[in-house]
């Protein structure tokens, strides 16, 4: 070795000089002038002798790891999550929100992609809907739960004897407010709903069910402010002479859609979508009374469970209940929370 030594040695070149200086001070040599013979940094030399008293002259691997790297254990919480929730949630993005949820995990969508690609393992997902052009609604009209629901009809083709169902849902919360399973599409099966969803909500006092068991009774005064709007398309039974009555008397305001325009009630349109996709086994149902108690347990895990992206992956009943957003906090806070505990675990550890 000659000229000045080099940025990175070996320990046995570390210890050769090292003796070097050693056996030089012991002969009456300086450390300052050891080192400027042997083209050594004298600080350099101060580590090096420290290092070697405790055992530790060679070098660390080089490079490091991200400070705010996964911790132990949060890749296996992961996979857990996937092997219980991805059946039911099918994205990454939900099953992320799933993790915090459940307070059992926070990182990201796509952190959750990127651990789930490395095991190997994928979820099903779904297809993403286009989003729907909303009309504006009229000035009275709050954007707030109870006071915009959507309804339409779908069908179900195995059960002959009453394949027509009707749905509710709420347009802010996503709530499905209720379910009608009937043999005819007419304007009494939307009575039905209606009242159905009236009776679920609180709306039903004891004078509105006198009023509607009152064949001749008219309805509330004009100035008065509706209760809510209810969307829907041109269908027959929305435009019923009887329909429109029985929504004038419950206080309710009507919002026809474009004819031939599914998209006008879309989120009506997105909640068949999905329950049909992701419990198909309603189509294969014959008997009514089947289908009737498989559409409301359907629609108890639609609200209670299911995580609905379009509200911050909380579920329809967190959102109509108003804790959609202390538990959207919740989660934002959680990420903050595990980042800080990340990075605090990644610099009291020494690099391996």
């Amino acid at each position: 070795m000659s000229g000045p030594v080099p940025a990175r040695v070996g320990r046995a070149a570390k210890e050769t000089l090292l003796g070097l200086i050693d056996r030089a001070t012991a002969s009456g040599w300086t450390l300052s002038r050891a080192c400027v013979v042997l083209g050594l940094d004298r600080r350099r030399a101060w580590r090096w002798q420290a290092r070697r008293a405790a055992g530790a002259l060679d070098d660390a691997r080089p490079g490091g790891r991200a400070i705010h790297g996964l911790l132990p254990g949060e890749r296996d919480e992961i996979v857990k999550l996937f092997e219980v929730w991805g059946d039911i949630d099918r994205s990454h993005r939900k099953l992320a929100r799933r993790g915090s949820y459940l307070g059992r995990v926070w990182v990201s969508p796509s952190t959750v992609d990127r651990v789930l690609a490395g095991h190997g393992l994928k979820l099903a997902g779904l297809p993403r809907a286009e989003r729907a052009a909303r009309s504006p609604w009229p000035d009275w009209c709050e954007w707030r739960p109870n006071q915009l629901w959507c309804w339409d009809g779908t069908e179900f083709g195995a059960c002959a004897s009453a394949k027509h169902a009707y749905a509710i849902v709420d347009v802010v919360s996503k709530k499905w407010i209720a379910a009608h399973l009937t043999a005819a599409p007419d304007s009494v099966a939307a009575r039905v709903l209606f009242a159905r969803a009236l009776d679920s909500e609180g709306f039903l006092t004891a004078e509105l069910a006198a009023r509607l068991a009152d064949p001749d009774a008219p309805p509330p005064d004009g100035d008065e402010t509706p209760l809510l709007v209810a969307l829907s398309d041109n269908g027959p039974e929305m435009r019923a002479g009887d329909t429109a009555k029985f929504m004038a008397i419950c206080s309710i305001a009507q919002h026809f859609g474009r004819p031939s325009t599914p998209t006008g009630q879309a989120w009506i349109e997105s909640l068949f979508g999905h329950v049909k996709t992701e419990h198909p086994h309603l189509e294969t149902l014959q008997d009514p009374g089947d289908l009737r108690r498989e559409l409301e347990r359907v629609r108890r895990h639609y609200n209670t469970v299911r995580l609905h992206e379009a509200i911050g992956y909380v579920t329809p009943h967190d959102e109509h209940t108003g804790r959609g957003g202390a538990i959207r906090q919740a989660r934002r806070d959680g990420l903050a929370r595990a980042d800080a505990q990340r990075r605090a675990w990644h610099r009291n550890r020494h690099l391996q």
